[in-house]
């Protein structure tokens, strides 16, 4: 067992979701109180007015940040809810988690759809629904850097982020969906470095631009790093616990956190009340905000009454896991920062775009300002690569087209991805 002043942690059995561990929550945020908690209480009586009674569809619903908007969103009683995720024990373990909250699940119409967003099976569900969905978010995406290792895996990036992302929104605009619209973003967006930060960027320019015109209001939000959401680092610190494993963390890299429930109340005020046309961001202040990741992981192992035995080498790092615990220690691999696409630091708003504020205490927002992706036929060309298989591509080919229309892309390639990485 793993011992700390907080309790125990098993070591032969799986971890499960820490999103709801508030403790943890403090460890990373060092925030008692939700960075929101002021915006949603000056705000809850527009929240409720907006939301009682209303149609809403959550796309990509079933992971960290959408199963945390979707419980929080269910508290302000719409009328449906419906969630659609590819992901099948995802959906099953938000069902499960909304039925065994103290206030339970709310009687609304609810569904949890094992679909695919861009598939014909989603067009026919919006043309076949009885009444429009007033409020769509979306949350679909591969979001991750580790998803441009190769020409295959930047091309599903492409089509997951892109092109599918269109088809369903003509798909809403035909069948007479979205009034109100929302697509999750990231801080990778600005100045991106990575392609999957190119492709979120791109998808704010889809987002507003394309089959736009019937909604509404149309937002997104960029994000900070969400503490232990699925497949993050920080999940993979507590996985790596349970399998007695070395954690790993990159030198001199320095990020924002939030909480998933942050990122949960992020979505819902930007999707209910950020301006039109508008990306809301998280207001932090770098200087007190930005953290480095060996000292996130640092924390952790403090939390759990383990003190960091800091390696170079992760061969040694693994031979010597057993021989560390014996001594109340934990091996934790320090690595270069030097995959492909990775930024040092992050940041929200790049160059040529003002944030401003929107009368809210921790979210300022800027007016999106459209690349040059829709008046060079961009989105069609990337579809034309995903479906014609015949055409020849490679990353070279997509980098150069996103680089031609993203003036501000500087694509970090160094050879090495990060499944090459401890």
């Amino acid at each position: 067992m793993l011992k700390s002043s907080r309790g125990t942690m098993p070591t032969d059995v799986p971890i499960p979701s820490a999103w709801a561990n508030r403790d943890l929550d403090f460890v990373i945020t060092r925030r008692r109180h939700s960075l929101f908690e002021r915006d949603l209480a000056a705000r809850a009586a527009d929240l409720s007015n907006k939301l009682c009674g209303r149609r809403v569809l959550i796309v990509g619903g079933a992971g960290s940040i959408g199963s945390a908007t979707t419980s929080l969103l269910l508290d302000y009683r719409p009328s449906a809810v419906h969630v659609i995720d590819q992901n099948e024990n995802y959906l099953a373990e938000l069902v499960r988690n909304l039925r065994g909250r103290p206030q339970g699940l709310p009687e609304v119409d609810f569904r949890a759809l094992p679909i695919d967003y861009g598939s014909p099976i989603m067009a026919r569900i919006l043309r076949e629904a009885r009444c429009p969905y007033e409020f769509v978010l979306n949350f679909a995406a591969l979001k991750h850097v580790r998803s441009e290792k190769d020409t295959y895996s930047v091309l599903q990036m492409v089509d997951t982020n892109l092109v599918r992302h269109a088809r369903f929104k003509r798909w809403l605009s035909e069948y007479g969906h979205g009034s109100f619209y929302f697509a999750v973003s990231t801080d990778k967006a600005a100045n991106p470095t990575s392609l999957m930060g190119a492709t979120k960027r791109l998808m704010e320019d889809l987002t507003f631009g394309l089959w736009a015109a019937p909604a509404q209001s149309t937002t997104s939000a960029r994000f900070a790093n969400v503490a232990f959401s699925n497949g993050s680092l920080l999940e993979g610190f507590l996985r790596r616990l349970v399998a007695r494993q070395p954690l790993a963390a990159p030198r001199d890299t320095r990020r924002y956190f939030i909480s998933q429930t942050e990122a949960g109340e992020l979505c819902l005020i930007a999707a209910l009340l950020v301006p039109d046309k508008h990306i809301g961001f998280p207001n932090l202040d770098p200087a007190k905000e930005l953290q480095t990741l060996e000292s996130i992981a640092v924390r952790v192992l403090e939390y759990f009454g383990l003190t960091p035995r800091f390696y170079e080498d992760e061969s040694e790092a693994r031979r010597n896991v057993e021989a560390e615990i014996r001594g109340g220690r934990w091996p934790v691999v320090l690595t270069a920062l030097d995959t492909s696409g990775e930024k040092p630091y992050e940041e929200f708003v790049a160059e040529g775009e003002t944030s401003v504020d929107i009368g809210l205490n921790a979210i300022r927002a800027f007016r999106h300002v459209p690349s040059r992706a829709i008046e060079q036929g961009l989105f069609e060309r990337l579809a034309a690569l995903i479906d014609q298989p015949e055409l020849r591509v490679d990353k070279d080919t997509i980098v150069d087209e996103v680089r031609q229309t993203l003036v501000r892309f500087s694509h970090v390639e160094t050879g090495r991805n990060l499944d090459e990485r401890f």
